[in-house]
């Protein structure tokens, strides 16, 4: 590693300077990009701090191998085997660290606009510094005395910030559809093949919806039984058709030109997951076969009778979840994302190029931005915001907050938390998250529905999305 290297990784640890990667073959990457990466890095580490928690093995190994553990457990008065360390109840107090970090910066954050704003040096760099607050915060939770009553009022607290997090994230997913098939139809101008790159995408989307639909109504529904799942899933699958055959509609089309299968593909398949996992959280129902008391509406391992496949919807879940979260939390703050909830701060501008990652780039996209790293052998790190901030970094902050909820609440089965643990996490007869999830579902398409038909029902009205 090169002397250049090092006090550049060592100047973005302890000082206001920009992250990069030692390695100047790595692409392009902006300044609010590389920002946004390393708070991303900080929730997805708080995020496996929760998981680890949530495992007995780790409440035995910390009682076997810390001589002191017991009179850690005494002093914070975590009860006589540490119940209050570990499990759901160590979920709160990481979670409650983190969202008291990143209520925190949303705080100081408010109505930055330029990035020579003396806050906004500590919101691009001091990242060693930061890292050790966010530790502090989240060890300093465990002495909150009066546990009970703190994880009640924050039970509550998390339920509320989970919620609005849910209607955010539906309205950038929404947003989302919308920008990816109108960056990709001005790419059709230029290049032709974005027509076939559409099509396929469009057949890849409803492709893995009608499978998603198969599938629940093999593994979630019985001939003999399951009337509520073959209720929903059967509303959910009708209601994903209406929208798509809006889309496309010549009305629709008329004030929407951009308006197509693309965008109704992507609310389909997040659709079906949300009815995946809500299903998977549905009670099982118990039906007579012959003289055998037959458990249904819940999936069977193949071959090996009635034991229901919980590691396998635990780990999808999981997996879709913190997708969600990092999808939510990264684009939330782009320019069209905020411009979508009101927060933007330079107006949008129609695409010109189709792209197929915003993440990073090309020396094209640096026009007068100042670029720092080519001549040092480093990634080159182009500073996209010399004139004013690109988002707004109080409400990048704020949806960290409500995202550092939300996985609270999932981790913790919402209301049934108390029992929870590693082994038990996304498993079904929880009626709660069901109807929280299918709610997601209607919400979600009524926000998709709503997008299509404003501009018809609106003519004198612009709307952007």
């Amino acid at each position: 590693m090169s002397l250049p290297c090092c006090v550049s990784q060592l100047a973005c640890c302890c000082g206001s300077s920009a992250c990069s990667l030692c390695c100047s073959c790595c692409p392009n990457i902006k300044t609010s990009t590389s920002t946004r990466v390393m708070y991303t890095l900080y929730h997805i580490m708080g995020t496996i701090v929760c998981f680890l928690m949530l495992s007995p093995t780790v409440g035995e190994a910390l009682k076997k191998h810390v001589t002191f553990y017991g009179e850690f457990c005494a002093t914070i008065k975590a009860g006589t085997n540490c119940e209050m360390l570990v499990g759901y109840s160590a979920v709160y107090k990481v979670c409650f660290g983190m969202a008291i970090f990143f209520f925190i910066f949303f705080i100081l954050m408010i109505n930055v606009k330029t990035s020579k704003d003396c806050r906004a040096y500590l919101h691009n760099g001091f990242w060693f510094v930061k890292f050790v607050i966010l530790a502090g915060m989240c060890a300093g939770a465990f002495f909150i005395p009066d546990q009970d009553t703190f994880h009640k009022a924050w039970l509550y607290i998390g339920v509320a910030g989970a919620f609005l997090f849910i209607l955010i994230q539906l309205v950038l997913l929404v947003e989302f559809a919308h920008k990816w098939n109108k960056t990709w139809w001005a790419g059709t101008a230029n290049n032709k093949c974005w027509y076939a790159a559409l099509a396929l995408v469009t057949l890849i989307l409803y492709s893995v919806a009608v499978c998603a639909v198969v599938l629940m109504v093999i593994f979630y529904t019985d001939a003999d039984g399951c009337t509520l799942n073959k209720i929903l899933l059967g509303v959910n699958t009708g209601l994903c058709f209406i929208v798509s055959m809006v889309a496309i509609t010549p009305c629709v089309q008329k004030y929407q030109p951009n308006s197509g299968l693309l965008q109704s593909g992507v609310i389909s398949c997040y659709v079906m997951y949300l009815t995946f996992s809500a299903l998977a959280n549905a009670p099982p129902e118990y039906v007579m076969k012959g003289s055998v008391n037959t458990t249904i509406c819940i999936p069977q391992l193949l071959g090996s009778g009635l034991q229901t496949d919980d590691k396998l919807v635990s780990m999808l879940g999981a997996i879709i979840m913190y997708g969600c979260v990092l999808y939510a939390c990264l684009t939330s703050t782009t320019r069209s994302s905020s411009a979508t909830l009101g927060v933007s701060r330079i107006p949008n501008t129609e695409p010109t190029e189709a792209r197929c990652c915003f993440c990073f780039t090309s020396d094209e996209d640096a026009g007068n931005c100042k670029v720092d790293g080519a001549e040092k052998g480093i990634q080159k790190v182009i500073h996209n915001e010399s004139t004013a901030v690109v988002y707004s970094y109080s409400f990048f902050h704020f949806v960290f907050f409500l995202g550092s909820l939300y996985v609270m609440m999932i981790l913790t089965n919402w209301f049934e938390y108390i029992n929870v643990n590693l082994e038990n996490l996304f498993v079904p007869q929880n009626v709660s998250t069901l109807w929280i999830k299918m709610a997601s579902c209607w919400l979600c398409i009524l926000l998709f529905l709503w997008t299509l038909i404003a501009p018809m029902c609106c003519p004198n009205r612009e709307f952007s999305v």
